[in-house]
């Protein structure tokens, strides 16, 4: 690891703002790197957050010292350190407003091969996994695999789901990213240890995180962990949850960044459904009633690019299959549109026409369409919603 000066003020930057991370963003924005910050006068620098703020004295070259002495003791045990900004830092990830200044690294593989180009899947759910969710979990897994696309399996190396969605990835070949909660010298829980280490030491796969050494697993860093996992992936995946818990957090956070969010629907009675079936009920996840939807969906198909173009791709044909050729213009603006109501779920009439830069008319037009032929639904606040696998 080559430690920078703008690498160490980032990890410094994490230290201070480790639960803070819209400031930091903030910061970051307004002075474009972590090191002008750091060389701001100290008076200045306060001035920043007013008189009784916690931070304080804390922009300091003191807390830069600190940050180099301990990126120097990572960098012998090999470990990594991305910082916002830098060419080998998430790109994805980058997107949220509340992402970490860097994530710590686990791994034998350079953090530049660990993001660039390619796609990453996150599968979340309840430690008190069921044996039903368990075979499904491990199916989902085997059904990617055998696609072709070969995504990066992420989740959170706890109990239940992770580890299984860990295991499977890794049973079937597929690189996987535990994003821990702790320290990166530092498993949780112990027992994890050996998949953890085998984890670190495949190529293509990592051990994460934004917490620095020696942090321990408290509750509350378990849902600062949630973000990562929810903002580096394009989709999250509910496997099974109560009504409230650590998957639910994450399928949340997912829907708030623009992801797509799936769900395994369950049992009206089964209390390990009910996050599930809660969330599809709110039109936050779509149910994923069959693996082979899911990957005609995400376009897992040996395809690497995320989505398909608007020129071309399965949404043209089938539209084309609907309307005929003989208005490829129109068929171009409704596949436009199709592409911005998957991307986000619950985009109105009025912002698709801020996005595609197309008339209310044309759009609402265009949309009631789509609507009559069952490719989107609309609600009564004109909200829209994919409907189909397209």
């Amino acid at each position: 690891m080559t430690i920078t000066e703008e690498k160490t003020c980032l990890c410094a930057m994490g230290h201070i703002f480790g639960f803070d991370p819209g400031t930091a963003i903030s910061l970051l924005n307004t002075f474009g790197n972590a090191s002008e910050l750091f060389n701001l006068p100290e008076k200045e620098a306060d001035s920043l957050f007013g008189a009784y703020s916690k931070y304080k004295g804390r922009i300091c070259r003191k807390e830069v010292d600190l940050a180099y002495e301990e990126l120097s003791a990572l960098s012998d045990k090999g470990y990594n350190f991305t910082g916002w900004g830098e060419d080998d830092y998430p790109a994805l990830l980058k997107e949220c407003e509340d992402a970490p200044c860097g994530i710590y690294i686990r791994s034998d593989t350079p953090p530049e091969n660990l993001w660039n180009g390619r796609r990453f899947i996150s599968i979340v759910g309840t430690r008190d996994l069921s044996p039903y969710g368990m075979e499904w979990c491990e199916r989902l897994v085997h059904g990617i695999a055998q696609a072709g696309a070969e995504p990066v399996i992420v989740s959170g190396l706890a109990l239940g789901t992770d580890i299984c969605a860990h295991r499977a990835a890794l049973k079937e070949g597929l690189p996987t990213i535990g994003v821990m909660a702790t320290g990166p010298e530092t498993v949780y829980p112990s027992r994890h240890s050996l998949i953890a280490e085998k984890i670190s030491r495949t190529e293509g796969c990592a051990l994460i995180t934004d917490f620095p050494p020696g942090t321990p697993p408290l509750p509350i860093h378990f849902l600062r962990r949630n973000r990562i996992i929810a903002g580096l992936s394009e989709a999250v995946i509910l496997t099974e949850s109560k009504s409230r818990g650590g998957g639910m957090n994450t399928a949340r956070l997912a829907f708030s960044y623009n992801r797509s969010v799936f769900a395994f629907p369950g049992r009206l009675d089964d209390l390990k459904s009910q996050g599930c079936n809660m969330l599809i009920k709110e039109k936050i996840a779509e149910p994923l009633v069959d693996v082979e939807g899911f990957i005609t969906d995400l376009s897992l198909s040996g395809v690497k690019k995320v989505r398909k173009s608007k020129s071309g791709g399965l949404q043209i044909d089938r539209l084309r299959e609907i309307y005929g050729d003989s208005n490829g213009g129109q068929i171009e603006k409704m596949s436009e549109i199709l592409e911005h109501v998957r991307r986000a779920r619950g985009i109105t009439i009025g912002e698709l026409c801020d996005e595609t830069g197309y008339g209310y008319s044309t759009v609402a037009g265009l949309v009631s369409m789509l609507e009559a032929e069952g490719l989107i639904c609309v609600d009564i606040l004109q909200r829209c919603t994919i409907n189909i696998n397209l």
